[in-house]
């Protein structure tokens, strides 16, 4: 497959915006952390622990992987600009690939937060699906 300079370029604008809101994520949850408060030591504070941990730890993998499909972009970029385009169409699939890595961690990371928000329910003991008259 033959590919253009401004096929990998149409990323771009994409990439960006999917790192933008993953930093926003992060400083949320960064944010949320900070405000913890441990002065109730529950089997609830222990498990919205565990929660954060791992929400931490995806958006970590998600922004190391957006970056080096952005990285990759630029890549394929460089090589199908010096005439190697097999070499830049390869570069450009890995990039794909390290896209689709990073929107599946993110589908991850946000059925963890909800799994937080129920956790928090039904911690102030809220019935889930009960309608308020």
């Amino acid at each position: 497959m033959n590919i253009t300079l401004t096929t990998p370029a149409m990323l771009f604008p994409a990439i960006s915006l999917l790192l933008l809101a993953y930093t926003n994520r992060f400083l949320t949850l960064a944010s949320v952390i900070r405000n913890f408060d441990l002065s109730h030591q529950t089997d609830n504070a222990q498990a919205q622990i565990a929660n954060l941990r791992s929400r931490i730890l995806l958006i970590k993998r998600m922004q190391e992987a957006g970056a080096g499909s952005f990285f990759l972009c630029v890549l394929s970029m460089l090589a199908v600009y010096a005439d190697y385009q097999a070499i830049g169409s390869s570069i450009f699939a890995f990039s794909l690939v390290l896209l689709l890595y990073s929107l599946w961690l993110s589908v991850r990371e946000i059925r963890i937060s909800v799994e937080a928000l129920d956790m928090h329910l039904s911690y102030l003991n809220i019935p889930i699906g009960k309608k308020s008259k």
